[in-house]
């Protein structure tokens, strides 16, 4: 069975994480899972002395679920007006990997 993972990637200040990680539930989170072909999320987060790495893992049905959420433009990393607040940086482009499900 194939299915699309998409992987985006932000940088926050480390004093700024908890607020961004709950923020983060609240917007793209809610998001991604309020779509129908959404299979799964996952929220990575990593310290790394004064910054603080996430990146969000999405495991989709086709290609088309993620243009529900992310437009047609769907390498493109959406963001939301919010992020000014939190993130250092604006990555321009997500990634996708063709995903195969090994029983």
């Amino acid at each position: 069975m194939k299915i699309i993972t998409r992987i985006w990637h932000g940088i926050t200040r480390k004093e700024d994480a908890d607020a961004y990680l709950n923020y983060l539930f609240d917007t793209g989170i809610k998001d991604y899972k309020a779509i129908k072909g959404n299979l799964s999320t996952k929220v990575l987060r990593r310290i790394d002395h004064d910054i603080c790495h996430f990146m969000t893992i999405t495991e989709w049905e086709n290609v088309e679920s993620i243009k529900e959420f992310a437009g047609e433009h769907f390498e493109k990393a959406r963001y939301y007006k919010e992020d000014k607040q939190f993130l250092l940086e604006f990555e321009e482009h997500v990634t996708h990997f063709e995903t195969y499900i090994v029983d």
